[in-house]
């Protein structure tokens, strides 16, 4: 697993990458064809209209007139008279405008905005859209196209057959050519998002499946050595008191048989954890509340633990500065809580451990607060403090006794009560466990 995870993450994000840059060259390609697509489908609406305005100038009669030698010249008033008329002069703005909005909609592109102008042989503006002129000189954004308006018949006098010219101008066509896509890019973003999310979640889940399996092997090794040692010493006992001389002695009796139960109250206590656990993990803790005075139950838990204590050379030093006690609380959950956050002060504590309970109450909160000397924890430490087998690495797997249920526990009985606890510590100094708790009201 240690070395398949790399591996697997790394071709993941590979085929990802691959997969990213794929579509990036489909879409780029895409443009690409979008936009020349559309620039063909002006260039044919363009021209449908500029045969519809050729014919259209070129209705009047036909005049032929005689060859004329070199240089000859007609009057410009008689030019004017005989010239055909100008698109200006048949149409108006607006008729220009729907014959290309149109030609436009045939050509399947009656989405795309234009602007646009008609110029005669001079170069002159016949007729223009209202933003033409802002639209023709800004050549970065707009895509201009010229179209010659030629009569497809008129005179054979030199000079008659001027030619005028349509222009069209589509106004940020780049822009246009995305919103043109922007439902087939959308589509694509979002299968991209998928396949990331679907990425990301394969990679949580196996890093998660790795930190089981590191808990796993951790929780088995800590059953196997809390269980193994207090079997070991239950089978030293019983060879013990199979002796002849142990049986023939009672105080020695007393003494074995004693440590036989001890080990086994030992045992069971582990079992129990085990089944708590399991239990509170499957269903939600039943809570038998009742009004319970926390300092009862708090000077209660410490009477169990002065012993240990004073073995380990160590002090209590008990602060229950609280005016009002009165809580709404299961108490044996609640006794629990006090129980599991005291041995675990003891249990990472130094030589000669220094263990602080304290209470103070506000108008509506109770305040508890365990705090000791002992190795502190970590900023990575205090993340999971409270995670199911969680254990602060201590160098040896075997320096702390237990299964990391204690804390894990606290939490949930803590959130079934809707109570908040919180918690301090500096790595080698001190760790701190704050819970608030709801006061009863009268």
């Amino acid at each position: 697993m240690k070395k398949t995870l790399p591996l697997i993450i790394f071709l993941i994000t590979l085929s990802l990458l691959g997969l990213i840059l794929m579509q990036a060259s489909w879409l780029n390609n895409l443009l690409e064809v979008r936009r020349a697509q559309l620039f063909t489908k002006v260039n044919e609406a363009g021209v449908n209209v500029v045969n519809d305005l050729s014919k259209s100038v070129s209705d009047g009669p036909v005049i032929k007139m005689p060859k004329h030698p070199p240089g000859f010249k007609l009057r410009n008033d008689l030019l004017k008279l005989i010239s055909p008329p100008s698109i200006e002069e048949r149409y108006s703005t607006d008729e220009v405008y729907q014959k290309l909005r149109t030609a436009f909609n045939n050509e399947d592109i009656g989405h795309l905005k234009f602007e646009f102008a008609v110029t005669n042989s001079n170069d002159e503006f016949e007729m223009q859209s209202s933003n033409f002129t802002n639209a023709f000189w800004d050549t970065l954004h707009n895509k201009t196209v010229y179209f010659p308006v030629v009569p497809e018949s008129g005179t054979d006098i030199e000079g008659l057959g001027s030619v005028e010219h349509l222009i069209v101008v589509v106004p940020d066509f780049k822009k246009q050519v995305w919103d043109s896509l922007r439902w087939i890019i959308l589509g694509a973003a979002l299968f991209m998002l998928v396949i990331i999310a679907a990425f990301y979640v394969t990679v949580i889940t196996l890093l998660n499946q790795k930190k089981l399996n590191k808990i796993k092997s951790d929780f088995i090794n800590n059953m196997t050595h809390e269980f193994k040692t207090p079997l070991a010493t239950i089978s030293l006992a019983v060879d013990a008191v199979k002796n002849e001389k142990v049986q023939q002695n009672k105080e020695k009796m007393l003494y074995f048989t004693g440590i036989i139960k001890e080990e086994n109250t030992r045992m069971n206590k582990h079992v129990e954890t085990i089944l708590q656990a399991a239990v509170t993990e499957k269903q939600k803790i039943q809570l038998n509340l009742e009004k319970t005075h926390a300092h009862e139950v708090i000077t209660a838990v410490l009477d169990n633990y002065r012993l240990q204590l004073e073995q380990k050379q160590g002090q209590l030093q008990l602060f229950l500065n609280a005016k009002n006690d009165l809580i709404n609380a299961d108490r044996v959950h609640f006794t629990n809580v006090i129980s599991n956050l005291i041995d675990n002060a003891i249990k990472y504590s130094k030589e000669n451990p220094l263990i602080k309970v304290t209470t103070h109450s506000t108008n509506k909160v109770l305040v508890i607060a365990v705090e000791d000397n002992g190795i502190g924890m970590s900023k990575e430490t205090l993340k999971h403090v409270f995670e199911k087998f969680y254990r602060a690495h201590t160098g040896n797997l075997h320096d702390v006794k237990g299964f990391g249920l204690g804390m894990s526990y606290v939490k949930t009985v803590l959130d079934a009560h809707k109570w908040n606890i919180k918690v301090s510590s500096v790595l080698g100094k001190y760790s701190a466990f704050t819970i608030d708790i709801p006061l009863c009201r009268d």
